[in-house]
């Protein structure tokens, strides 16, 4: 991981910005089901949201280096993807709906 984990924590906070439960609901939909690259079944974005929820549940001391370097990865998904907005109907956009799949609601 390239970033300090002081660093990772406070951009996670700021970007990954939906609660466990709300995110686990958005998973359960059509539209999030919708959207992403699927080889096996499930989006990497979809799978990514899953353990999000997880990640959001642990304490920060529990974290582990896995859990780590994959909200550093989510950090750095997010940061790119909120750069490449719609510039019509964001609302009921796969851009949004994707971003939604790992944790961030542009729209909040």
């Amino acid at each position: 991981m390239s970033k300090d984990r002081d660093q990772v924590w406070d951009e996670w906070g700021e970007l990954v910005n939906m609660a466990p439960g709300e995110l686990e609901d958005w998973l359960e939909t059509e539209e999030s089901r919708s959207v992403g690259d699927s080889d096996s079944g499930e989006s990497t974005g979809h799978r990514s949201g899953r353990r999000i929820v997880e990640i959001k549940r642990t304490k920060k001391d529990d974290l582990t280096d896995g859990q780590w370097d994959h909200m550093a990865k989510v950090v750095g998904y997010i940061k790119r993807h909120t750069a490449q907005g719609p510039s019509e109907d964001a609302e009921n956009s796969d851009w949004r709906y994707s971003l939604m799949n790992w944790g961030h609601d542009p729209l909040k």
